[in-house]
């Protein structure tokens, strides 16, 4: 992913879009550091529906009987 100076991206902002859109983000600076990224509609709906880690284990085919059972036994101060 390429870095584009903020004053860069304002001079070249169609060409910018149309990089991240053909699949060429541009992270964007501002003194030095990275500010934001530009990115294609397309590629940041992809992002977005990436579902969480939780959803993914809800939705996982496990039965109850296929989980060990839970050690109940106190931790010691050692064991933390």
């Amino acid at each position: 992913m390429r870095e584009i100076q903020l004053r860069d991206a304002k001079a070249r902002l169609s060409a910018v879009v149309d990089d991240a859109v053909g699949g060429e983000p541009a992270i964007i600076t501002r003194h030095g550091r990275k500010e934001v990224v530009i990115l294609s509609f397309k590629e940041w709906e992809r992002l977005t529906r990436v579902p969480s880690f939780g959803r993914l284990l809800m939705a996982a085919p496990i039965a109850p009987e296929d989980l060990p059972e839970r050690d109940r036994t106190a931790l010691r101060a050692a064991d933390l």
